[in-house]
């Protein structure tokens, strides 16, 4: 599927290693987010059953400079989880500073593989328990076929983490490549096409869309490499929610969580009940449709996916055996900031919601440490006088609220079959 577009891609990645990372910064801070962080693997993936103990084996098909494999790998080690991540890619360039990285974190779980992933059937790689996708489908001349060869070495029971552009929150970008293409020819080298663009950007008018857009900053702190992957991609296919839904499903694939799924859900911020009776009448992609459509600022989609025949597993929130754990946060300080109203004020890129908490949200999240089950918390509330009734009443909410946000997810078990 090699075409000149694909050729300028290659040649892209290469002068402008994507995104611009430098390994001496990793001392300073881990990189971390959505898909591929290790809570949400084993939350959405796994439905929080696969043992923490089992060897986990992870692709990161388009791996770029290193945030996902850096990211799961460190996150892996510092767990003590067995298994390895791989890093694949085209990009000579891009290998050496994901390898600094890993290099500079003392990482020794990460195998380095250059190469397309178009070509993994072939390649003798995997089975892997996990793939992450991330800014790659949406580049590819057939995205399904692309799709396709990262299902061809999923292991049974496995899944993966996409990433693709997204049309309403771009807005503005197409305008800008339209133009460029017009100034800097896709056949004109990578470093001319840079300052083409560095040029115009400094001079577009304050009607250009791409000026009223705050959702994007690449082009302003991504570097050359952020400002080119922008503004000079040779090919950039965006996808809407009906869009990517249909691609999922044609690789034989469902969709087990939209990141963030209180974003996906348009009665988050449709409050009005007559609205409402009719959003309850759509199916799960048509609302997700509907919420990108009524929010306009989601400039890409991350969705968790499992084979489409998998049996339906959900976390066991009912099991008092289970232990819950928050995404980077800290329950005692989560509680203690909370708001006296009941309610829980988030933003997403400009939208702000604000979710119901039940009464007991302060009292259960203050004790959410990643080693307390459910029922030792249930234990501790008991002794000061919350009767186990209204704990199991209290759970579902604070679930709805907090799993929504993609922040309270199930730990692994410690073991099992």
């Amino acid at each position: 599927m090699t075409d000149s577009a694909d050729r300028q891609l290659a040649a892209q990645y290469e002068a402008f290693p994507y995104p611009a990372r430098d390994p001496r910064e990793e001392a300073k801070r881990l990189i971390v987010g959505s898909p591929s962080h290790l809570r949400e693997i084993d939350h959405w993936i796994f439905a929080s059953r696969r043992p923490a103990t089992r060897p986990l084996h992870a692709l990161v098909a388009g791996g770029g400079t290193g945030d996902a494999t850096i990211m799961l790998a460190q996150q892996m080690a510092w767990a003590g989880r067995p298994g390895s991540v791989t890093w694949l890619d085209r990009s000579g360039a891009a290998r050496k500073i994901a390898q600094g990285r890993a290099a500079a974190r003392n990482l020794h779980n990460i195998r380095f593989e250059e190469g397309s992933l178009l070509d993994l059937p072939e390649s003798g790689l995997g089975p892997f328990d996990y793939v992450d996708c991330c800014g790659v489908l949406h580049h590819l001349p057939d995205p399904l076929a692309g799709l396709r060869a990262l299902v061809s070495v999923l292991a049974r029971g496995g899944g993966l983490g996409l990433m693709v552009y997204a049309p309403h929150g771009r807005t503005g970008v197409y305008m800008l490549q339209d133009a460029l293409r017009l100034l800097a020819p896709p056949a004109e080298a990578p470093a001319a096409r840079v300052e083409v663009a560095r040029r115009l950007w400094k001079q577009v008018p304050e009607t250009a869309w791409l000026r009223r857009n705050p959702w994007l900053t690449d082009h302003l702190s991504g570097g050359d490499a952020g400002l080119y992957d922008l503004l000079l991609n040779p090919r950039d296919q965006a996808f809407t929610v009906p869009q990517l839904a249909a691609l999922v499903a044609a690789a034989g694939l469902r969709i087990a969580c939209w990141v963030e799924p209180v974003r996906y859900d348009p009665d988050a911020y449709l409050p009005d009940p007559r609205l409402r009776a009719r959003t309850a009448g759509l199916d799960p992609v048509a609302r997700a449709a509907l919420a990108e459509a009524v929010t306009g600022n989601m400039g890409i989609h991350i969705v968790y996916c499992v084979r489409a025949a998998d049996p339906v597993a959900e976390p066991p929130w009912d099991d008092p055996d289970a232990v819950p754990v928050l995404r980077e946060m800290e329950g005692p300080a989560l509680a203690k900031g909370l708001p006296k109203d009941g309610t829980l004020p988030v933003t997403f890129d400009g939208l702000r919601v604000n979710l119901p908490l039940p009464r007991l949200a302060p009292a259960i999240l203050q004790r959410v440490d990643g080693r307390r089950s459910f029922g030792a918390i249930a234990d501790e509330l008991a002794a000061h006088g919350v009767s186990r009734e209204q704990f199991a009443r209290d759970l579902p909410g604070l679930r709805h609220a907090m799993e929504a946000m993609n922040r309270l997810l199930i730990a692994a078990p410690a073991a099992g079959a």
